[in-house]
């Protein structure tokens, strides 16, 4: 199986997000013609993902694959049942983050399924590559969430000078013209996140969707203050909550298994302090999934126009 040949209307991977992401999402997605993809944990149970998996397999209409984020952190108390999970259900994509783990990776392979793993450097590329996976996704400078800070042309020309699997390219994409820039780039899919948080059917509150319409990449803040991890979170809701540039500077020890209790200051903090990637300078508005898709497709048909009059001129 290769989801390169899969019938995509855009080669476009709809980012799992923290609490956003959900069954609605994902078959919106996958009716689309793009990947839809959900964080295992935003289901508080092991049970409850074993349903939403079910729910999926159900109701999208589309052959287009689904994928599912696995947090595979000694801290997270549910990977490993998680994962007999995803292999009960032969979940087609296993996206791996804070790890890269051979047995992970056997474990999907076991029944033909694909795992890419989110990394932000080199040193993460080559362990994931050690580990067997079958893509990496390169999240550069400017992705929401969890992020680094390598350019995004340096990180997949530095990937692609060693890896020779699927390369997903994360960050600042939020136009069909953005995909098409990553495929120039050297990228086989674009790894999108923050445009769908705008998207109607994801579970972001209605003031979440308003502050990024009306937030630029001034409003970006890139802090380890709220998990542990350097992630890129919006400043009027780190302010709306009392965190001040002082707090931005702080060192959270990471711990999963806190963000999993839902009395906890951590899970808490995920509710109220809101993630958004660079990508939010050209997002306005909220609309259908398929709406949203269909107006990409657009914009990066007409981009790949434009730039075959260029190659035509040079």
């Amino acid at each position: 199986m290769s989801i390169l040949n899969s019938e995509l209307s855009l080669p476009v991977v709809a980012a799992p997000m923290f609490l956003i992401s959900g069954p609605e999402l994902v078959v919106a997605c996958c009716d689309a013609g793009v990947v839809g993809t959900f964080p295992a944990l935003n289901q508080r149970s092991t049970e409850g993902f074993s349903e939403w998996l079910t729910q999926i397999e159900e109701t999208k209409k589309t052959k287009t694959p689904y994928g599912v984020n696995l947090i595979v952190h000694r801290s997270n108390p549910r990977v490993q049942a998680d994962l007999q999970v995803c292999v009960k259900h032969k979940v087609p994509l296993v996206i791996t983050s804070l790890g890269a783990v051979s047995e992970v990776v056997q474990a999907v392979h076991s029944y033909g399924g694909l795992v890419y793993h989110d990394v932000t450097n080199r040193r993460h590329a080559e362990k994931a590559m050690e580990a067997g996976v079958d893509g990496v996704i390169c999240v550069a400078a400017g992705a929401g969430g969890h992020a680094g800070t390598v350019n995004p042309f340096a990180l997949v020309g530095e990937v692609r000078s060693f890896f020779d699997g699927t390369v997903l390219l994360a960050g600042g994409i939020s136009s069909g013209a953005d995909v098409a820039a990553a495929l120039a780039a050297g990228a086989d899919l674009a790894y999108v996140g923050t445009r769908f948080i705008n998207a109607s059917e994801s579970r972001a509150p209605e003031d979440y969707r308003n502050m990024i319409e009306v937030s630029g990449t001034k409003d970006v803040i890139y802090t380890a203050a709220i998990s542990g991890i350097p992630g890129n979170f919006l400043r009027p809701s780190l302010e709306a909550c009392g965190l001040t540039s002082e707090h931005w500077e702080r060192k959270v020890k990471v711990d999963l298994a806190k963000e999993l209790d839902a009395a906890s200051a951590e899970a808490k903090a995920w509710k109220t302090v809101w993630s958004a990637g660079h990508g939010v300078a050209t997002i306005s508005d909220t609309l259908p999934t398929a709406e949203l898709v269909a107006r990409m497709k657009k914009e990066f048909h007409a981009r790949l126009g434009e730039l075959d009059k260029v190659r035509k001129k040079y």
